[in-house]
């Protein structure tokens, strides 16, 4: 049955990724509309939330087969054998790249403002979004945070495709989807409300994300 909505999913998946809430969780979301799922999962581990926005580098002849990706950080994913097969000047990568590190940094100042970027040295990073159809970006996200030194990193999704989630598998440490169908389709599918996360939400959400973990952090310990 579909989810009524991204939020209901995100219940769903916390259940799921419940057992990683005593292991030190950050919560990283892909937005914009993995941020509703991750919301409710950070809520229920009681783990701090935040985004890793990746933008997909598309070729100057066909932009919308990916040649690499782009992370938040400055973190570069590059699929070789599409800048080989497109011939690719390493003057028009440069270009793109610019271009978009460009709009990361616009969503990231929306979205995180003047607060830094989360430090995941050692902790367990759930990363999740609301399905995985190809897992295309999400690889992309998990390679990403890999270079940050993370102690795990898990993939989570309500919904993914049973070939997307056998991918994420050789990338992560473990691949966490709330259900595979056969029949999978798309994403949009298994959502009874699945209309667009909207820029205003994802901020609405992350501050009210913030506010929620600074009630359950305990009271930091005076000196002396």
């Amino acid at each position: 049955m579909p989810f009524p909505d991204r939020h209901a999913a995100g219940r769903r998946l916390a259940d799921e990724l419940q057992r990683f809430a005593a292991h030190d969780p950050i919560v990283l979301a892909l937005p914009r509309g993995g941020v509703p799922v991750a919301y409710e999962v950070a809520k229920r581990l009681q783990a701090p939330l935040d985004v890793l926005i990746v933008r997909k580098l598309g070729t100057p002849t066909h932009p919308e087969i990916a040649m690499g990706a782009l992370a938040s950080g400055g973190a570069t994913v590059l699929n070789h054998e599409v800048l080989q097969l497109f011939h690719v000047s390493e003057e028009a990568l440069r270009a793109e790249t610019a271009r978009a590190a460009e709009e990361l940094a616009r969503r990231a100042a929306l979205y995180r403002g003047d607060r830094p970027a989360p430090d995941v040295r050692g902790r367990t990073v759930l990363l999740v979004d609301d399905g995985l159809a190809t897992g295309a970006t999400m690889q992309v996200a998990v390679e990403a945070v890999r270079q940050y030194g993370p102690a795990r990193v898990v993939v989570g999704a309500p919904i993914g495709a049973r070939e997307a989630c056998e991918l994420l598998g050789r990338k992560a440490d473990e691949v966490v989807c709330a259900e595979t169908p056969a029949a999978f389709r798309a994403v949009g599918l298994w959502y009874r409300n699945f209309e667009q996360t909207t820029d205003r939400e994802v901020v609405e959400l992350l501050a009210a994300a913030r506010r929620e973990h600074s009630l359950h952090r305990p009271p930091s310990r005076q000196a002396g």
